[in-house]
């Protein structure tokens, strides 16, 4: 199960124990903000990229979206999402529970830094009814981020 996965590699950085489960889904944005009793924007979403058969993870607040100009700028092709038959394959996660933590090797994970204004953020914790809570530093060090990258806009902005 992944969400064990998850849990056993965030033993590593001993944040293990910040992991929540939920008796509800935390598959979308807003049914996680809801699940914790957040706003929507310190959901930290992890959108998944195929640029051929390279990998590309996107965390992101979850009150904005992926600019296609921006994403072909910062890596040189189209944002093309991955198909969720894909995800396991590729990601280490199925879909609803991709997160950025214990992802297979090869896959790419990028911060956005429409996260930097949150002292903490959300991401899931590898399945469809679980989130952890982390500093953004934190966030950045578990999930062995690439970097930073500034590939989104806010959702309804140009």
């Amino acid at each position: 199960m992944a969400i064990e996965k998850v849990i056993e590699y965030l033993r590593a950085y001993g944040l293990e124990d910040r992991v929540r489960r939920f008796p509800v889904s935390s598959a979308t944005v807003a049914l996680a903000a809801q699940a914790l009793g957040v706003e929507e924007a310190r959901i930290a979403k992890t959108m998944s990229f195929l640029a051929g058969e390279r990998a590309i993870l996107v965390v992101a607040a979850g009150d904005v979206r992926v600019d296609n100009r921006k994403f072909k700028d910062a890596f040189h092709t189209k944002a093309k999402m991955m198909p969720p038959e894909r995800l396991e394959a590729l990601v280490g996660h199925a879909m609803g529970g991709v997160c950025p933590f214990a992802v297979n090797e090869g896959a790419e994970v990028w911060l956005d830094i429409s996260l930097r204004r949150f002292d903490t953020v959300y991401p899931a914790a590898g399945d469809a009814a679980s989130a952890v809570e982390l500093t953004v530093p934190e966030l950045e060090t578990c999930a062995k981020a690439r970097g930073w990258v500034d590939v989104c806009t806010p959702v309804g902005g140009d």
